[in-house]
């Protein structure tokens, strides 16, 4: 269910985010392309609250199990940090911004589901 695109056109749109957002952009973050390998994305949210918070590409980069996302989003957030998805122009900074991203993740899972013709 991941995002792909070239890692230098995420790049971009995370420096454009960090750019419009006037948050300072310290470094690209490579994930291993390993199925459901998160481990990038663990050492950074360890970093917290060195640094502030973690840019992604895509909400959709996160893990699609809920409980594995809601434990990562929990950790960043207990630590006084944020997320925020370069892509869809959301952020994750309190409980209450939790709700909405995971309504978006239902309605993705969902979309499959759907009747595409009548």
């Amino acid at each position: 269910m991941g995002e792909n695109c070239h890692q230098s056109t995420q790049n971009l749109v995370l420096r454009d985010y960090c750019q419009r957002k006037n948050y300072k952009y310290l470094l690209s973050g490579t994930e291993y392309s390993i199925n459901n390998s998160y481990l990038m994305l663990q050492q950074l949210v360890d970093e917290i609250p060195v640094i502030n918070g973690i840019v992604a590409y895509s909400l959709f980069q996160m893990p699609e199990n809920q409980e594995k996302r809601l434990q990562i989003i929990n950790k960043i957030l207990d630590r006084n940090g944020e997320l925020h998805f370069a892509l869809e122009n959301l952020k994750i900074s309190n409980n209450s911004e939790i709700d909405r991203v995971e309504n978006i993740w239902l309605v993705r899972q969902t979309m499959p589901n759907c009747i595409s013709a009548i």
